[in-house]
């Protein structure tokens, strides 16, 4: 949680636009606190999960200082991947599936005992699909409500007319590949966080 409120005041330091800045990582930072008050009060999440949680949050503090179309990427990697635009807004949305895919899938297994499975697949990929899409409509509220004309400009979308469609579609991606590779290394962090919440 200290490494997280350093990175919180190292983005808010350099940023640009403080709205901008709040709106990407006071939600994350929020959440932080309440994970590490119920670490220390009522549960604890595997070691694998608090790991991509601060990485996750590493993430947004980029885009809350810089905002995501403008964080610093090498030119040589855009040319050599061919790629248009900065695609640092899309690694965002990826692991805004990624990240919370692991934490949907441990709490449903260790809180609510669905058993592993498709079953539990498919409901951690829906719930990460269906927050992708609420992040979305919140952009677009915000927008309207407090940058009326400035809306590409401020949600980033580089002159993409699919920009949200593709946010949704890199955190879809994030949620299905976090449960598909990360199932045995998670499962495993899950029996340590077990065997040290029995001890």
């Amino acid at each position: 949680m200290v490494l997280c409120v350093l990175l919180a005041a190292w983005s808010f330091a350099g940023t640009k636009d403080a709205g901008v800045w709040a709106f990407e990582v006071i939600p994350l930072l929020l959440v932080m606190g309440i994970f590490a008050y119920r670490r220390r009060h009522h549960f604890c999440f595997s070691d694998l999960a608090y790991v991509l949680l601060t990485w996750f949050f590493f993430i947004q503090a980029l885009g809350g200082r810089y905002e995501f179309a403008n964080v610093p990427f090498p030119d040589a990697l855009k040319d050599l991947f061919g790629l248009e635009r900065n695609p640092v807004d899309r690694i965002g949305h990826f692991f805004q599936g990624f990240v919370p895919a692991v934490l949907l899938r441990e709490w449903l297994i260790r809180r609510r005992a669905i058993p592993r499975g498709w079953t539990l697949f498919w409901l951690v990929t829906g719930c990460c699909l269906a927050f992708s899409a609420s992040y979305e409509l919140l952009e677009m509220a915000t927008v309207k409500a407090f940058y009326p004309d400035q809306g590409p400009e401020w949600l980033g979308t580089q002159g993409d007319v699919w920009d949200a469609q593709m946010d949704m579609t890199m955190a879809l991606c994030g949620a299905t590949l976090a449960q598909l590779l990360l199932r045995r290394l998670h499962d495993r962090s899950i029996a340590r966080a077990e065997q040290g919440t029995r001890g």
